[in-house]
């Protein structure tokens, strides 16, 4: 692929870069952009040649590359064709996750497994917290399964910037591949932890029929696996804009997780909540997502098409912000990371 970068003064023939790299690395010259020798060094290369209008682009080169002009400026086609790319980094976060362990990729299911013993014999047999009838393993492992990937996924999405800054100062690509792969290495941890919620669902339903009563609830399935991914991704972004310039944030995220898992469902029913205090639980967008959750697999609970409205129009605003904020940051951040 031939390719040119457009930037302020000079128009960088791709082709030509890696004999540029050659020649400077000997002569521990800076090549980065703004510093004085790259312009006349690039030029002794025979690398630099005028800016030249989009209209007499030659034909044969195939991509050119040209800096963002305004926050809306998000180029989805481009994100398409780096998709490749992005199955590449899924599978790098997949792979590098557990690596060098003893228990390896069962460390996917374990974790939510050892949650939902402690929350059985704590919140269950313990402090006495009603499950609404069901038994309390699969109430804990059903709000377990789906915390845990709307978590991950912001956990992952706000180190996006971070993570990958040192790949991002060597080459260019779609700055928002990094956080999508992380949302696609997460469905993968999410159907094995999902697949442990249905081998223990299939147990209670095979050997105690009647304790749990699925629902036509299930078709909503997709609609609150998108909407948790969204959610994640969307916060993951903006947090990931903002944690460049304020550390802080990666502190300050740890422990609001924790404390945002308390306001939602997780480890107990809606309708163990006061109805005076319900409403500060459904300002919460995850809350009606992993009631539905509940509802479709297990028969108790629910919510009405105005909350999971409510959690689809927060999901498409907190998306358009992060996007915004962090295709703002995208085009300075290497400045300040």
């Amino acid at each position: 692929m031939k390719a040119y970068i457009t930037m302020s003064n000079y128009t960088i023939n791709a082709n030509f870069w890696p004999v540029c790299s050659r020649l400077s690395a000997p002569l521990s010259l800076p090549l980065r952009r703004g510093q004085g020798l790259i312009g006349p060094f690039l030029y002794l290369c025979g690398t630099i040649m005028p800016a030249m209008p989009s209209k007499t682009t030659p034909s044969d080169w195939s991509l050119e590359i040209r800096p963002q002009k305004n926050l809306l400026d998000v180029n989805l086609r481009e994100v398409w064709q780096y998709r490749d790319l992005i199955m590449l980094f899924a599978r790098r976060d997949i792979v590098s996750a557990y690596k060098q362990t003893i228990l390896g990729p069962l460390w996917f299911v374990l974790q939510p497994l050892f949650s939902t013993f402690v929350f059985t014999i704590v919140f269950a047999r313990i402090a006495k917290v009603p499950t609404a009838g069901v038994p309390p393993v699969l109430f804990y492992l059903s709000g377990m399964v789906c915390w845990n990937f709307f978590s991950s996924s912001l956990l992952k999405s706000s180190s996006a910037l971070v993570s990958n800054s040192s790949i991002f100062g060597k080459v260019y690509f779609p700055r928002l591949a990094a956080p999508i792969s992380g949302i696609i290495s997460n469905l993968v941890t999410f159907g094995a932890q999902f697949g442990l919620f249905l081998a223990i669902y299939i147990g209670y339903l095979v050997l105690e029929p009647g304790v749990v009563h699925p629902t036509l609830n299930l078709l909503w399935f997709p609609v609150i696996l998108l909407l948790l991914s969204a959610l994640g991704f969307g916060v993951g972004l903006a947090i990931s804009a903002l944690t460049t310039k304020f550390r802080d944030l990666q502190f300050f995220l740890g422990f609001s997780i924790q404390l945002l898992m308390y306001a939602s469902p997780v480890i107990y029913s809606l309708s163990a909540v006061p109805d005076k205090y319900r409403w500060i639980i459904y300002l919460n967008p995850v809350s009606p997502l992993i009631e539905l959750f509940r509802s479709s697999f297990l028969g108790v609970g629910g919510v009405g098409l105005n909350l999971l409205a409510y959690s689809a129009g927060f999901s498409a605003v907190i998306v358009f912000v992060g996007v915004v904020l962090f295709n703002q940051v995208e085009r300075t951040f290497m400045d300040t990371v």
